[in-house]
């Protein structure tokens, strides 16, 4: 039941009772250590003591700062969250369309690391600024702030181990490919961000075990040094004034210069004192003078101690003492140095661990990039070393596996490719020679039609021969007229003589790359000849559009090219399904550096199925008389012969517009 009621609530809601949760275990963890770390005074935690001088027991100072923490986060949390509330309504993962999502995903990506770096910094600074103004106390409020600092150092990471699982989870719902999001932080910088918190804590908490250790030994020890000087000093004499008492006091040797004699009467006054005497360190005095033997505190997590005697002068009762330091200069400087090199030596070796990790982990990121990068296969043959016998050793290894794999399917598809261009330039050339044979047809019967012409004209030339009746005049006509049938059996064979030379130019097979150079003119030219018969059986016009220079010269196999802009042209043909009258623009323009080269139709468009595979896979709108091969090898044609690439716009009932664009270098 509890766990339903848990996977029901909110995701921001499970990230804040998360953090409560990380605040309530690291709290109950610090709830006994604190007075310890801190030396509080023996009986000084929720008593009638603490009450007297602190008005609230420490369980009710420490609940109500863990609740004021709980409070905040309730507060704060849920608002900081409440976008990623609508990942559980999304149902389109589109990121480029899906703004929201984007947010969503920064979100992801930003929280662990700011909680992180929240967690760890702000609440010492708060705390430390908040004691000072209360109590007044630095060193009081130092320590609190150090100890806190440890505490916050292990809630920053817990709180982080568990956000990133749960954003994880929320990722992987996403399925983010090909990007990244958010705030860049790389794996040494990361290392880093989760290390110096567990640094820290282990430094602090170390410390403050030590330093309160140090500070209990050495303040025993004055004590026991402090009582016995002041039994012997006072032991068997009659003091008869409290000035003599006070020039007795002064004689005891004392430890340190910053240690002091006290004198106080029975009701707590001051009679004197080098220093000044507050409530706290007398009313411990009175309250505990018979428990603890003479041995005095001054307030919460500060070192200051005292050791005292009653003596009775002149029939009154007098406090005759000595306040000391349990913590010297000399203590700290034994102290301080050593955690300070720990410190300088452990950053050192985190950072270079943090360093040789990203380093290795570059190597191999730089070589994918530069393989996803370069058309040429120079990285795939290029093997990585393995440095190290861990994960890092395994993926360097893993790597050179899928290169040695990549590499044997790059062999497998440039054959398969080969394979494939050859039977569509097979298929296509089936169509071009249905198309060659209606246009070869034409002039073949004009010029049939020519040569009966001009042998009737032979005939009558030959019988004129020798008539008188013909005049010269007659005899020029018959040449004229054998001139006019000659010019035309020309361009007859002129134009079957472009069809031809054409023709045998797309039957070379497309493996065999050729390089030239050729203009935009001739490739123009080229789509006329070859589409014409297609055009007019379909009662199809192609509007030809040319926006730049008509001269300009482009690099490579204009067979190639030629066939890849007639397959969009038969395409957009066969997009009007047999209605006749219809129009085609097909318009060349420069972009920059680039060719583009527009064929547009005005048909019923694409469906969102076809565009979400065009290029991808082979897919066709033709049914079971399309093999979807056509637009699949012009994308790999275009790509691997021009260095270029397709793109395309389609609205439904609008048309379809195609986009080839080549460099010019």
């Amino acid at each position: 039941m509890k766990i339903k009621f848990f996977s029901n609530l909110s995701l921001n809601m499970k990230l804040t009772l998360a953090c409560i949760l990380g605040l309530l275990i690291v709290g109950l963890i610090f709830y006994p250590l604190i007075p310890n770390l801190l030396n509080y005074p023996p009986d000084s935690v929720n008593t009638d003591f603490q009450l007297k001088v602190n008005i609230w027991h420490y369980n009710v100072q420490y609940l109500a700062v863990v609740c004021f923490v709980i409070i905040i986060f309730l507060l704060i949390l849920p608002l900081f969250f409440r976008k990623i509330n609508k990942i559980e309504n999304i149902t389109n993962y589109d990121i480029e369309h899906n703004k929201s999502l984007v947010s969503i995903i920064k979100t992801c990506f930003n929280f662990p690391l700011v909680m992180l770096l929240v967690v760890f910094i702000l609440p010492p600074i708060f705390i430390f600024v908040a004691l000072i103004l209360i109590t007044g106390e630095f060193d009081f409020s130092l320590k609190t702030t150090f100890v806190l600092f440890s505490m916050t150092s292990l809630l920053a990471l817990l709180i982080y181990s568990f956000s990133c699982f749960l954003f994880e989870n929320i990722l992987k719902k996403i399925q983010i490919t090909n990007a990244t999001y958010g705030i860049r932080v790389n794996v040494k910088n990361q290392i880093l961000l989760q290390f110096i918190p567990l640094l820290f804590f282990t430094i602090i908490f170390a410390f403050l075990i030590l330093y309160s250790q140090l500070t209990t030994i050495k303040g025993d020890s004055l004590f026991d040094y402090y009582k016995q000087a002041l039994v012997n000093t006072f032991e068997g004499k009659e003091v008869s004034s409290v000035d003599e008492a006070k020039s007795l006091l002064q004689t005891i040797d004392l430890k340190s210069p910053n240690d002091s004699i006290f004198i106080l009467d029975a009701k707590g006054n001051t009679y004197y004192s080098e220093d000044n005497l507050s409530d706290f360190f007398k009313t411990y005095i009175f309250d505990f003078e018979e428990k603890h033997g003479g041995h005095t505190y001054e307030y919460y997590g500060n070192p200051t101690q005292g050791a005292f005697v009653r003596e009775n002068i002149n029939s009154e009762d007098w406090i005759l003492g000595i306040r000391y330091s349990s913590l010297t200069n000399d203590t700290l400087l034994s102290i301080v140095p050593l955690f300070g090199i720990i410190i300088v030596v452990n950053l050192f070796f985190i950072i270079m661990m943090a360093i040789d990790y990203g380093n290795n982990l570059k190597v191999v990121v730089n070589n994918l990039s530069n393989i996803s990068k370069n058309a040429d296969d120079s990285y795939m043959r290029t093997k990585l070393s393995v440095y190290s016998n861990d994960e890092i050793g395994d993926l360097t290894i893993a790597f050179n596996n899928i290169q040695d794999l990549t590499q044997s399917y790059i062999t497998q598809l440039h054959n398969n490719q080969d394979m494939l261009m050859e039977r569509e330039r097979l298929a296509s050339l089936g169509q071009l020679i249905g198309g060659i044979a209606h246009n070869l047809k034409t002039p073949i019967m004009s010029i049939a039609g020519a040569s009966e012409g001009l042998i009737d004209l032979i005939k009558e030339y030959d019988a004129s021969i020798g008539d008188p009746d013909i005049t010269p005049e007659d005899h020029h006509a018959i040449a004229k007229d054998m001139y006019d049938w000659v010019e035309k059996v020309k361009s007859y064979t002129e134009y079957m003589s472009d069809i031809i030379t054409t023709v045998k130019g797309q039957a070379v097979t497309l493996s065999e790359e050729q390089i030239i150079s050729f203009d935009l003119e001739e490739l123009v030219k080229r789509i006329d000849i070859l589409m014409k018969h297609e055009l007019k059986n379909a009662l199809v016009t192609l509007n030809v559009n040319i926006k730049t220079n008509p001269h300009t010269i482009l690099h490579g196999n204009i067979v190639s090219l030629v066939q890849v802009v007639n397959n969009m042209i038969s395409n957009s043909i066969q997009a009007y399904n047999g209605e006749p009258n219809k129009s085609i623009d097909l318009t060349i323009s420069r972009k920059k550096n680039n060719i583009v080269i527009s064929v547009k139709d005005y048909g019923p468009g694409l469906s969102r199925e076809v565009k979400s595979k065009l290029f991808k896979e082979m897919v066709t709108t033709k049914g079971k008389n399309g093999t979807g091969l056509g637009l699949f090898m012009s994308y790999s044609t275009i790509r691997a012969h021009f260095n270029g690439t397709i793109t395309f716009e389609s609205k439904k009932g609008k048309g379809t517009v195609f986009n080839i664009i080549l460099p010019i270098n």
